[in-house]
């Protein structure tokens, strides 16, 4: 049964066998992790702001209720809410809205697809090594986002709106304009690698190999 004590939830694992985090109004000031020590589906802190939560066949959704953007940057002065997944199954994880000030570090997870369709500001990810050809989509441009992989893993960077401050791994770009594809060195014959997408622009964007990816703790924003 799907408990919630405050502002702690945690929803059980059942039977399923995947899972997928759905924002549908946004996300901010949040940090995502892997749990490889977890047993329920997913678990959750939220801090004074408590959105509402849904699980439903694997499928947890949280929606926050919309407020000003001055609103969300006051908050920085809490903790920032935190959701854990379990590394046990894999998963897709989606932000519908504008995803600001979000951490995701997913190393040890099992990751099908992470989209942002609504613009990213202050963005950072951290990769799992992939499956087969695992897609990374931000729709509505990027700004101040880093997305780190790891070293080995062979990675595609498609850019339609321009791009400035554009790092891919050793290739630096200061503007361009129109669409951008780059691609890693061995990415069109790798089996494991991933394929990122933005639109509507790019600024202050990083795309890089890390080598020391060391501990499961989220990085802080």
């Amino acid at each position: 049964m799907t408990t919630l004590r405050g502002d702690h939830f945690a929803a059980p694992l059942g039977s399923s066998r995947s899972g997928r985090l759905r924002f549908t109004n946004g996300a901010h000031w949040i940090t995502i992790r892997a749990d490889p020590h977890m047993q329920s589906l997913c678990s959750a802190r939220f801090g004074e702001r408590m959105p509402m939560i849904g699980v439903h066949n694997g499928m947890v959704t949280i929606r926050y209720s919309r407020v000003p953007f001055c609103d969300w940057l006051d908050c920085r002065s809490e903790c920032p809410a935190e959701v854990a997944l379990n590394a046990r199954i894999p998963w897709e994880i989606e932000v519908r809205g504008c995803a600001s000030q979000l951490v995701a570090d997913l190393r040890g997870l099992r990751l099908g697809s992470l989209s942002v369709d609504g613009g990213a500001s202050r963005l950072e990810v951290l990769l799992p090594v992939p499956s087969g050809t695992v897609a990374i989509f931000i729709l509505g441009g990027a700004s101040n986002v880093a997305i780190h992989r790891p070293e080995g893993i062979a990675a595609r960077l498609h850019v339609v709106g321009g791009a400035t401050l554009l790092k891919f791994d050793d290739r630096g770009i200061g503007a361009a304009g129109g669409e951008l594809d780059l691609r890693s060195r061995g990415y069109d014959g790798a089996t494991a690698r991933y394929d990122v997408a933005v639109t509507g622009g790019a600024n202050n964007v990083t795309i890089d190999e890390q080598r020391e990816l060391k501990g499961s703790g989220a990085v802080q924003a």
